[in-house]
């Protein structure tokens, strides 16, 4: 009997093949994706995507092309040892070039004709880099470059950078100032946490006609997740590998036993983030995340209600319908990712990220604004009042800002 017929399954549930129909959308995947989506959006969109190796970077890649329409030309280059010249002639390539017996003066000139062609004739061209974490410094400016080419209107290339974590520590050099300044969003994409990683197997079992997952005993998910650390590539691997022991056992079901063999198969030890070390780094977040270092306070409003108060520390704060966003508002005037915080050191900027119904600030329509403490966004029936903490002397204990209780119940009645 084979394995398949054995479990009653219509495929292998646990492949390590990128496989978008497999793809389970945890919040974190579900936000890479939507800042994915900001690059078509925005005219000048450049977004980094980080991750662990085995995260699913290059599945949600995959999912996000496959939605692309036609009115998109994109290139992605997975060979990134290369010289700024091969670079460049890698990028060419992809685009329908042969460019090999080219000078760099030539290729840039053929390239910066394409994009310019390709917008006169309605299309938007996107480049994506995967495990851009091994691209030189010195092709990262040639990137810098191509992404301020541009007509008298707006830029004409998107791009997105996927790499490994190694990508944002070359980000931080000084030399590189300038790219990280271009770069619109940049989001790391971590582990499941332990309920994300259950749901992960129960999605991948379901998609294969086991619902609902009577494969795996209750019993099993600790041992997985203290083994795997919730990186997806690792639980692919132990379950794989745990059904295979059953199989051979001519067993129907995975128990605790069960993995604890596969694991001792595998000759795995603990996942590095039981070690005491993901608690020290989650410690250092939640130094950096406390309410003290909370900048700006927003409150939601609909017809004179508050339904929400909410605190931020600096970063980018995304807003819109769909539940992945910072500040949720269930609303049909609301389009899925409305509009974007840009909260800075100096201050706060709201940007529309191309809604149906617009942002208003005040009674002026705007595309991108700077905030001034207490001025009043509308989107569509709801209001969003803008507090300046650093300014504001109404900091106080009771604003909101460390009450997760509070927010969390107020995204709820939105």
């Amino acid at each position: 009997m084979s394995y398949l017929k054995h479990f009653n399954l219509s495929e292998q549930p646990f492949g390590l093949t990128p496989d978008p129909e497999f793809l389970y959308w945890s919040k974190q995947h579900a936000r890479a994706k939507a800042y994915m989506e900001s690059t078509i959006w925005l005219a000048d969109g450049f977004v980094v995507i980080t991750g662990e190796i085995g995260s699913g970077k290059t599945t949600l890649l995959q999912s996000f092309l496959s939605e692309l329409g036609d009115d998109i030309v994109y290139a992605i280059v997975s060979q990134t040892q290369l010289t700024p010249t091969q670079f460049l002639q890698a990028v060419l390539t992809e685009f329908g070039f042969k460019p090999f017996d080219k000078r760099k003066v030539e290729l840039l000139d053929m390239l910066n004709m394409f994009l310019i062609e390709q917008y006169s004739n309605g299309k938007k061209v996107l480049l994506i880099v995967d495990e851009a974490q091994n691209l030189s410094k010195k092709v990262l400016e040639e990137i810098r470059l191509m992404s301020g080419v541009e007509t008298h209107k707006e830029k004409v290339l998107r791009i997105i950078l996927a790499g490994q974590p190694e990508l944002r520590q070359t980000l931080e050099s000084p030399n590189l100032k300038q790219l990280v300044q271009r770069m619109r969003l940049r989001f790391h994409v971590g582990p499941l946490d332990r309920r994300d990683m259950q749901q992960y197997i129960d999605h991948r079992v379901s998609v294969v006609g086991r619902t609902p997952n009577d494969l795996f005993e209750k019993e099993c998910f600790d041992i997985i997740y203290r083994y795997t650390g919730g990186v997806p590539r690792l639980i692919n691997t132990l379950c794989d590998t745990a059904l295979l022991c059953v199989f051979a056992d001519e067993n129907k079901s995975v128990s605790a036993k069960d993995i604890e063999a596969a694991v001792a198969e595998l000759g795995w030890e603990e996942h590095e983030s039981k070690s005491g070390l993901q608690d020290r780094l989650m410690e250092v977040a939640a130094r950096h995340n406390r309410p003290d270092s909370h900048v700006s306070r927003i409150e939601v409003k609909s017809k004179g209600e508050s339904l929400s108060v909410q605190s931020f520390p600096p970063g980018r704060i995304i807003i819109g319908r769909s539940p992945d966003n910072e500040i949720y508002i269930k609303s049909k005037f609301v389009s899925r990712h409305h509009a974007q915080l840009i909260i800075g050191d100096d201050g706060c900027v709201v940007e529309d990220l191309n809604s149906t119904n617009g942002v208003f600030v005040g009674e002026k329509q705007v595309k991108k604004c700077s905030l001034k403490d207490g001025d009043v966004v509308s989107l569509g029936a709801h209001e969003l009042i803008y507090t300046d903490l650093r300014r504001s002397p109404a900091k106080t204990k009771n604003d909101g800002s460390g009450d997760g209780e509070e927010s969390a119940i107020g995204k709820q009645l939105l």
